[in-house]
């Protein structure tokens, strides 16, 4: 049963994916499909980012460059990452516990100082500090339980938190300390948690790095969702090449941008139609 019209799902991406989906918005708004008005907006991870932008009435155009990134850089720890996507890929462990394994190697000497920093660079990407009227849902998953967390304006959570949470992947970035827990990347989740915009009629899903996974969990959260129209955007084989083989890569972030801007020439006739036709009809 559809509820609303219009849900907009930002998928998880590291910084070549926030880079890219900023400049498929910006190139998308340029071409008369503002994103930004959708009733809801799902973020995880990178979409945090980029959808809390949006919510809040900012400019995807700020993000055009990688200046706004705060001058302390958090410092990979390419063991760490290793050792979660070796949890990841294990088959033979439930998903509450796969999370929990994680959320153990995230919270394994926890630095305050790169949880701050964390904290502050989000703050600059977002460019705003106060929950949109629009709806807003953000996901994170709780570091010492597995339990996953949905956060909008009304639980209480600030929304630069909720966006550094989110985007907290483990072995990139630290997890971060809300109410006394700590919280790592949403997409522990379920990847782009398409779920979420369940009772749309109309849906689009921006998945940054649909090209490295399977399709079938998407399909089957897609399936859920049951919207009438549905597009989902991954990056064009350019886009993939521009993003080069590291997605945490600050070097990649500008060519990443161009790549967006450029793939949403392509993407905006097709969309405006569909996109339109809800907003009229609303």
């Amino acid at each position: 049963m559809h509820t609303f019209d219009r849900a907009l799902v930002l998928g998880p991406g590291s910084h070549v994916g926030t880079a890219w989906m900023a400049g498929l918005a910006y190139g998308l708004r340029r071409d008369g499909v503002d994103l930004g008005e959708a009733d809801l907006i799902v973020g995880t991870s990178a979409g945090a980012i980029v959808g809390a932008l949006l919510a809040t009435g900012q400019d995807p155009g700020r993000l055009a460059t990688s200046h706004r990134q705060p001058a302390h850089r958090l410092k990979a720890d390419p063991a760490r990452m290793g050792a979660v996507f070796a949890v990841l890929g294990d088959r033979s462990l439930d998903p509450g516990e796969a999370r929990r394994r994680v959320g153990r190697l995230a919270l394994d000497g926890t630095d305050p100082q790169a949880d701050e920093a964390l904290i502050a660079g989000r703050a600059a990407l977002i460019g705003a500090d106060a929950w949109p009227e629009r709806r807003l849902l953000i996901t994170a998953v709780d570091a010492t339980t597995g339990e996953p967390a949905v956060w909008d304006r009304a639980s209480g959570v600030p929304l630069v938190h909720a966006v550094a949470a989110s985007s907290a992947f483990p072995g990139a970035a630290p997890p971060v300390a809300i109410d006394g827990r700590r919280y790592m990347d949403g997409a522990l989740r379920s990847g782009t948690n398409a779920d979420l915009a369940a009772g749309a009629r109309t849906l689009v899903v921006v998945e940054p790095m649909a090209h490295l996974f399977p399709r079938e969990a998407l399909d089957q959260q897609l399936a859920a969702v049951g919207a009438d129209s549905v597009v989902t955007i991954g990056p064009d084989p350019a886009s993939v090449r521009a993003f080069g083989s590291d997605p945490g890569d600050l070097a990649a972030w500008e060519p990443a941008y161009r790549a967006g801007l450029r793939q949403a020439g392509d993407l905006g006739g097709q969309l405006r139609s569909m996109w339109r036709a809800e907003a009229d009809a609303g």
